[in-house]
């Protein structure tokens, strides 16, 4: 039997137990790995410097060696994301609604598990206890393949969330990785009927294409993330500069961060020498357009239609000079992979505009894009960022997690 078959069928048999298991069980469970990944953290930054050193070696551009890289501090946040789950109400269970038909049947409507959750995700160590432990909470087995670059982490991780949560009472089976990378073990993964109820893709573009087409177990799509910041001609310039710098450089690599500036001619000649300016300062290379480099040309590249197309994840920033918010609005709308945007505005018909007309998955009016996120939106975690309009959009917690059953009594009722 394949490694990717016997842990499919042992999840399984597990999510069939799982949803026997009490609340508290789940969070003793939660409580002992969170204590288990700081007091073992020296075992996982010992996994992590074995996938920097194979992640140098192979080039791996900067951006993406931070987003794989562990220190004591973020293991701590990771920590200390499990014990906000931990302290979040278990949604499993939960009666949405009761009501009584004429013919005496009572009718509810209940959370429940999905089942097997499996998540394809790229070089993030943190997804594995994100993704984990809200399976957990909400009684779903999980199946993590996580990418090459960081299976060195992912199985220490694993392998203390599995002594931890074991210990703790939680059905063996329940938490699984699959350790081999190979495309073809994902491939497979995408389908594998009867035993996936729920199949997460994060990463890129390319990953997420990939699971979309080639799955036939159901998917959640998230999708890379093309942000925005547009600086509208009301926008306080010392608050977008704050707000732009942020949500461009304060961690480039995740998909929340901004990969194009908007910026409204009115306000172009005060706004653009300012941010181009910080932007370099900060080793960011601006692709900018036409009439901004007519501003400030000093090491600033042309941009092409490709680049407003493009999630960078680097220190690479996309500029363009709009003609208002209508047409920053039609531009957002164009090449956005409907994650995050935001408006710098003093206007608050123009913030309502924005709100109204951008599709995207979160829209924010004078903060960054980098606040979508689970942990910053108070759900403890987030299993992904769905950019779809199906089941669950935005960021993934607890509910997202669930599905509905219909619970039925009656007294004998026959249907005529």
């Amino acid at each position: 039997m394949s490694e990717l078959l016997e842990k499919c069928a042992s999840a399984k048999a597990a999510a069939q137990r799982l949803v026997s298991v009490s609340t508290e069980v789940k969070n003793n469970a939660l409580e002992a790995i969170a204590a288990a990944l700081n007091e073992r953290s020296d075992e996982i930054l010992a996994a992590n410097r074995l996938d920097l050193e194979n992640a140098e070696a192979n080039g791996i551009r900067r951006a993406m060696i931070d987003r794989l890289t562990l220190t004591k501090e973020r293991i701590k946040n990771i920590a200390d994301g499990v014990l906000q789950v931990k302290a979040l109400a278990d949604p499993i269970g939960e009666v949405t609604g009761m009501w009584t038909r004429p013919n005496g049947l009572q009718i509810g409507r209940k959370r429940v598990p999905m089942g097997v959750i499996g998540i394809i995700y790229e070089a993030r160590p943190n997804v594995t206890v994100d993704a984990a432990v809200l399976c957990l909470k909400t009684s779903n087995a999980s199946i993590l393949r996580g990418g090459k670059e960081a299976i060195a982490s992912n199985t220490a991780i694993m392998r203390i969330m599995q002594d931890a949560a074991y210990g703790a009472g939680i059905p063996e089976g329940t938490l699984n990785i699959i350790e081999d990378t190979s495309r073809e073990t994902a491939t497979q993964l995408m389908k594998m009927n009867g035993y996936i109820d729920m199949l997460i893709p994060r990463g890129g573009k390319g990953l997420i294409k990939s699971v979309v087409d080639n799955a036939t177990v159901p998917v959640v799509e998230t999708a890379a993330g093309n942000c925005h910041v547009y600086v509208d001609g009301d926008a306080d310039p010392g608050m977008a500069e704050k707000i732009v710098m942020n949500a461009k450089v304060q961690r480039p690599s995740v998909c929340n961060a901004a990969e194009t500036l908007l910026i409204d001619k009115s306000a172009a000649n005060e706004f653009v020498p300012v941010i181009f300016n910080a932007l370099r300062e900060a080793g960011v290379e601006i692709r900018a357009d036409e009439a901004s480099r007519a501003i400030y040309s000093d090491g600033v590249a042309a941009a092409s239609e490709d680049d407003y197309y493009t999630e960078y994840n680097d220190y690479i920033l996309a500029v363009k000079l709009v003609d208002g918010i209508d047409e920053a609005i039609a531009h957002i709308n164009k090449y956005n992979t409907k994650h995050s945007e935001a408006i710098v505005t003093s206007s608050y018909e123009k913030a309502q505009k924005f709100l109204n007309e951008v599709d995207a998955a979160a829209v924010y009016v004078n903060a960054s894009t980098r606040f979508t996120d689970g942990f910053e939106f108070g759900f403890g975690a987030e299993i992904g960022i769905s950019t779809q309009k199906m089941h669950a959009r935005g960021p993934m917690g607890l509910e997202a997690l669930t599905s509905i059953k219909y619970i039925v009594y009656g007294n004998g009722q026959i249907r005529g």
